[in-house]
C-alpha cells in the first residue's frame, strides 16, 4: 500500500530494529517498516490553531451544546441547551462521540464509543533515548492489543497506550480514572519490550475515547429524515488526521453533489463490532 501511494520506506528485521534502538526489545517481530519522511500531529494543538484561523478569516464559532433535531423534511434551526437557536441551510453533524447522542435512533447501534486509556511516562534522569530523534512514533502491530507510542514532544513524558476497542463509554458520565489493573498490564508489557521503563512513574493519565462504526470506516451521509442534514463520524482519530480530505468530500457531496464514496454511506453500516479499518 505504501508503495502504490509512493510513500518512502524501508523494511528491516528485529536485530537491525535493535541496533538503531536498543531502548526497544521487538525480539519476536519479524519485519519492521519505517517510513523516514513520516512524522506526528499534535491533534489538541492543531484543531484550536485551526478554530483561531477560522475565526480570523470570519467564521463565527459558538461554543454550544444543541438539543436532538426533532421532526423530519427541512430542519430550519438547532436549539441549544441554552434555549438560544441557530439557523442554517445546511446543516452538518460531526460530533465524534456525541453522535448516538445527537441521532439516538438511528446511530445508538451503529457507532460504537469506547473507552481509550492513555499513559505519559517519566523517563530516566538525563536520559534522551525517549526523545526525538532517538526515539520515533511507532505501533507494534503483531502485539494483540496494538500498543502505539509517541516520544515526548511536549514536556509530557513518554506517550504509550494500546489501541485494542476498550469497553463501551459515555463521554459525559465516565469516569476518566485509569485503574490500577490498567497500570500492571502496562507494566507487564514494558517489562518485555521496554525494560527501561518498567519501573518509570505514570506522571499523567488520560481516558478519552474511540467513536467508531462497526468496521472502523467513516460515516458521512446525508441523514434519511432530513434532506439538509448531514453527518460525518464513525473514524474517531482518523477523522482528525484525514481532516482536510474529508472536508473537500463532504463539501463536494454537498455543494456540487459529487460522486458518492459508498464505503462511507449509512446504509452499509452493520450493527455487530467486526474491525477491519486501523
Amino acid at each position: 500500500m505504501l508503495a502504490r501511494a509512493e510513500v518512502e520506506k524501508e523494511e528491516m528485521d528485529a536485530k537491525e530494529i535493535a541496533r538503531r534502538w536498543p531502548q526497544l526489545r521487538f525480539h519476536n517481530v519479524t519485519v519492521g517498516v519505517l517510513e523516514p519522511a513520516s512524522g506526528l500531529l499534535l491533534a489538541r494543538s492543531s484543531v484550536q490553531l485551526l478554530v483561531q484561523e477560522l475565526v480570523r478569516s470570519g467564521v463565527e464559532y459558538i461554543p454550544l451544546a444543541v438539543e436532538n433535531p426533532q421532526g423530519r423534511g427541512r430542519l430550519s434551526e438547532v436549539y441549544g441547551s441554552n434555549g438560544d437557536s441557530i439557523s442554517a441551510g445546511t446543516f452538518i453533524f460531526c460530533c465524534g462521540p456525541w453522535l448516538p447522542r445527537i441521532f439516538p435512533a438511528l446511530l445508538r447501534d451503529r457507532v460504537f464509543v469506547t473507552r481509550q486509556e492513555i499513559f505519559f511516562l517519566g523517563m530516566p534522569p538525563g536520559s534522551l533515548d525517549f526523545r526525538p530523534p532517538r526515539m520515533p512514533v511507532w505501533l507494534h502491530r503483531t502485539y494483540s492489543d496494538l500498543p502505539y507510542a509517541l516520544p515526548d514532544v511536549e514536556g509530557r513524558g513518554f506517550k504509550i497506550a494500546f489501541d485494542r476497542h476498550g469497553e463501551q463509554f459515555d463521554p459525559d458520565t465516565g469516569m476518566r480514572v485509569v485503574p490500577q489493573t490498567s497500570v500492571e498490564h502496562l507494566r507487564s508489557y514494558l517489562r518485555e519490550y521496554i525494560p527501561a521503563l518498567k519501573d518509570a512513574p505514570v506522571i499523567e493519565t488520560r481516558v478519552c475515547q474511540y467513536e467508531n462504526t462497526w468496521n472502523g470506516d467513516f460515516l458521512i451521509d446525508q441523514h434519511p429524515e432530513f434532506e439538509n442534514v448531514w453527518i460525518a463520524g464513525g473514524g474517531s482519530g482518523h477523522g482528525f488526521k484525514h481532516g482536510p480530505a474529508l472536508g473537500e468530500y463532504l463539501s463536494s457531496r454537498i455543494l456540487h453533489n459529487g460522486p458518492v464514496e459508498p464505503r462511507f454511506s449509512l446504509a452499509g453500516k452493520q450493527t455487530a463490532q467486526e474491525r477491519a479499518v486501523y
